[in-house]
């Protein structure tokens, strides 16, 4: 893996056009540099105080580039990556049911995860991700995956109540989980949140005893909700309450909460969701594409809900590309309101960089430029012909600038993406991966019809 300049002790000078803090709305600075040694920020200033304060230091060109945080995806199954294509254009429930579910009870092994989430975290640093929140089997494999390429990540502990090929029960997945987390506990890139797969998959006593652990362990929980009309019906007429209502009851609405999905609110909802300090999870692509829903982002803004923002997996998706994904949060919203001023720019921003720190739990370390915070930074080249002239690089990235303008991506200092090519991971290896899986889960199907 390639290293950062810390052991020496020479600072890292990073000089853009622009800087974007994510520190104030609608704010930027132009012709600053970004000082990172020991995996951390030191120092924001004027390109021009350089010269003083860090006379005789190499300095990092990036002319007509942009600085930000990175983006925070906060809700993905990144292993998923090798069923991307696999079966489209149908609903949610034939989608899981007939398409992917048979095949993961065949298919899913270590080796999957492990291979899948490489190609996740490939995908994910060529478009700028610097953390993401998974949810899927053999966490261990997703956390090794994750340590080992550099990138910051929140590993779901998956849970849910009928056997997989990773755990035979609810409390064996609770069980296998923790001993994940005991193994990584030490690393500084890895964290853990308890994952929950939806109030329909996992019980009662199972969500109550992931909201004592949850409390126990100060442990982000995350969980697929109120994500289509025909879940929500279908829990309310088997449990004559709703789901979102449960969990208020279990005592799970806390800061801790990532609530995924959330099409389906109301009004008293919002309520309870703001009083609580609750985040919620918007995947407006998965969501428009599985015809799910649209969540309501601009009450839950308005109420003071934080909103961060994920891609779900690239099955539902096709693709982990935050940047599309924001500006589709953005255009989303608009046309749901009939309000052109609904989630603005800067809004969409927010809720992919530090609205995602927040869900996870990470706000003090990373999702903003800040003295004293982790080296999590990416660079997006604005001199190309599709987002020239720049008025204001906030909106430029948000509705004009694609994922292949990103150019370098650093994870807590560590130079990963450098000038698009990928330095921590064989993407040669990679393809190959994905097209053994592709040729063997095709085999199958073909196999059976």
């Amino acid at each position: 893996m390639q290293q950062s300049n810390s052991k020496a002790n020479i600072p890292l000078i990073l000089a853009a056009d622009w800087v974007i803090p994510m520190t104030a709305t609608d704010h930027w600075l132009e012709n600053h540099a970004v000082i990172i040694l020991d995996q951390q920020i030191i120092d924001i200033l004027p390109i021009n105080q350089l010269s003083e304060k860090y006379p005789q230091h190499d300095i990092t060109d990036l002319s007509g580039q942009v600085l930000m945080p990175g983006f925070i995806n906060a809700h993905c199954h990144a292993a998923m990556n090798l069923l991307r294509g696999l079966s489209d254009d149908l609903p949610l429930k034939d989608w899981l049911e007939k398409a992917i579910w048979p095949v993961e009870a065949k298919f899913v092994d270590d080796s999957f995860v492990y291979q899948g989430t490489q190609h996740a975290i490939a995908e994910m640093l060529r478009g700028g991700t610097t953390c993401f929140q998974d949810m899927y089997f053999m966490p261990d494999q997703a956390a090794k995956a994750a340590h080992e390429s550099g990138i910051r990540s929140s590993v779901g502990l998956i849970v849910v109540d009928f056997e997989t090929s990773w755990a035979k029960s609810a409390q064996e997945c609770i069980d296998k989980g923790l001993d994940v987390f005991d193994q990584f506990k030490h690393s500084n890139t890895v964290t853990f949140n308890l994952a929950p797969h939806a109030p329909y998959t996992v019980s009662k006593n199972s969500l109550e005893k992931l909201a004592v652990l949850s409390n126990e362990l100060n442990m982000p929980l995350q969980i697929h909700l109120h994500e289509t009309a025909f879940e929500v019906e279908s829990f309310i007429k088997e449990n004559n309450i709703r789901p979102l209502a449960r969990l208020k009851e279990i005592g799970l609405l806390s800061p801790l909460l990532n609530a995924v999905h959330m099409t389906q609110l109301n009004e008293g909802e919002i309520q309870w969701l703001a009083e609580n300090g609750c985040h919620i999870v918007h995947c407006p692509q998965s969501n428009m594409k599985l015809a799910s829903g649209v969540c309501p982002t601009q009450q839950l803004l308005d109420a003071g809900v934080n909103l961060a923002i994920g891609t779900d997996g690239a099955a539902s998706n096709n693709d982990l590309d935050m940047l599309d994904e924001l500006k589709s949060a953005a255009l989303l919203a608009k046309l749901d309101y009939l309000n052109p001023t609904a989630m603005t720019a800067y809004q969409a921003l927010y809720a992919a960089t530090m609205g995602g720190a927040k869900a996870l739990g990470l706000s003090d370390i990373t999702g903003s430029l800040e003295i004293g915070k982790a080296a999590d930074i990416i660079a997006i080249d604005l001199n190309q012909i599709e987002t020239q002239p720049v008025y204001n690089p906030i909106s430029q990235i948000v509705y004009a600038a694609s994922r292949n303008q990103v150019t370098n991506v650093w994870v807590n200092g560590k130079h990963l993406l450098k000038d698009r090519q990928l330095l921590s991971l064989n993407e040669s290896l990679i393809l190959n991966n994905s097209k053994f899986w592709q040729k063997q889960i095709a085999q199958s199907m073909q196999n059976n019809g």
